[in-house]
């Protein structure tokens, strides 16, 4: 008998939770708002993000030289770093003001001044200098030219260093460890192809899975208050651990839904353009796991306290640029002020992008993730407590009124 009344209760709680699933998948699938932000837009928006930082870094950036000395020097200074991928002399100026004035109109994006006694210095022995002026609004024109000029310098001080060692020096050996004393090389460890989309793009595919799921979370609960849905609910809440089943089938149906779209945007998107993806599939199951959940029931808690379906795009646009700052992937943790530190920890996409790029981008383990892991799991615990209450509230409320409606 007892065996029988158990059964039971797994039956009822199952039918309880399929209810509130199919329910929520029917309003998911009549929304065309719901749709477009759980389907189309992390189908889409990833593909045309990568494609657009698709070249990795910038290449061919235009540049003007203001040459004063006119020297057989200054013009194999030109020459190699016209030479470079990265830049491309684009205009001779006989000023700076023209220079300027070119700047002015985005034809170029940097100047190379070369002063009138350039050559003359270098032939005396004396130290000279080559200005490098750079336009700071877009930091990948500024890092080409500027790295560009470096390695061109260095090249032609190891010149400079060869003619000078030319008396004690025997060997070509001799001369390269005159020049360069302290053997180097360098090998970018993680991010291989030093460019932008594999340093970024990543993470941002982690914060477009946790944006979109808000949105449509939010959207499906401002059309459920609105339209005054989801009657049964009332009488269902009565029933023993009802609202866990309510908040349960919901989050179920929002989990089915994003296991595929996460699926494609941490698997297919990497592999469409090329980004460095070393992660086992068990690993970034055992973290994506916990990352879903916590945005899902993030996304629950926080559609209770936001009224009109409206309001919900605005929020999310607003916060995404912050929430991808404060995940530490565009500017270092350690210079995030302690304060927005313990902000950042409220959201799920802080430990997600952490966790993922660890995996994903720098071939670690489960076991190398084991903070953001914990902490995935307690906003789960934590977010999924909060929904329950609030949606404790809206339910009561709604049938003290008579209403129909409840927070989705």
């Amino acid at each position: 008998m007892h065996l029988t009344k158990i059964w039971n209760r797994i039956k009822e709680a199952v039918r309880d939770l399929a209810y509130i699933w199919a329910e929520e998948m029917k309003m998911c699938i009549k929304d065309e708002g719901v749709l477009i932000f759980f389907i189309l837009v992390p189908l889409a928006y990833p593909l045309l993000y990568s494609w657009i930082y698709n070249n990795e870094v910038v290449r061919d950036v235009p540049v003007a030289v203001v040459d004063l000395s006119h020297s057989a020097e200054s013009r194999e200074y030109i020459r190699l770093f016209n030479a470079s991928a990265d830049t491309r002399v684009a205009y001779y100026c006989n000023n700076m003001a023209e220079a300027k004035d070119l700047m002015g109109r985005q034809k170029v994006n940097g100047v190379l001044h070369f002063p009138a006694d350039f050559a003359l210095k270098l032939n005396r022995g004396e130290q000279t200098s080559v200005g490098v002026y750079c336009d700071m609004s877009l930091m990948l024109t500024y890092k080409a030219i500027y790295m560009t000029s470096m390695n061109v310098a260095s090249a032609i001080n190891a010149g400079i260093q060869i003619e000078g060692s030319s008396i004690t020096a025997t060997t070509e050996r001799d001369e390269e460890v005159t020049t360069k004393p302290l053997d180097f090389e360098e090998v970018p460890i993680f991010n291989s192809t030093e460019g932008y989309g594999n340093s970024i793009l990543p993470g941002v595919l982690i914060i477009i899975i946790q944006q979109t799921l808000l949105l449509g979370i939010g959207l499906s609960a401002g059309t459920a208050r609105e339209k005054n849905r989801y009657k049964s609910l009332v009488s269902l809440r009565t029933h023993k651990n009802g609202l866990f089943r309510i908040v349960g089938g919901k989050a179920l149906c929002y989990l089915m839904v994003y296991s595929v779209m996460t699926a494609y945007l941490v698997l297919l998107v990497p592999k469409f353009f090329g980004f460095t993806t070393i992660a086992s599939g068990s690993d970034l199951i055992g973290l994506l796991f916990p990352f879903l959940l916590a945005c899902i029931f993030f996304g629950m808690f926080v559609s209770c306290l936001i009224r009109y379906r409206e309001n919900v795009m605005l929020i999310v646009v607003f916060t995404s640029v912050p929430f991808l700052f404060l995940t530490g992937i565009s500017w270092p943790v350690a210079s995030i002020p302690g304060f927005w530190q313990g902000v950042s920890w409220l959201f799920p996409s802080t430990f997600g992008v952490r966790g993922f790029l660890t995996l994903s981008s720098m071939g670690g383990v489960l076991a190398d993730v084991k903070v953001p892991y914990i902490a995935l799991w307690i906003q789960t615990a934590v977010y999924f407590l909060a929904t329950c209450i609030v949606y404790q509230v809206q339910i009561k409320r709604a049938a003290a009124d008579g209403e129909d409606g409840m927070a989705a």
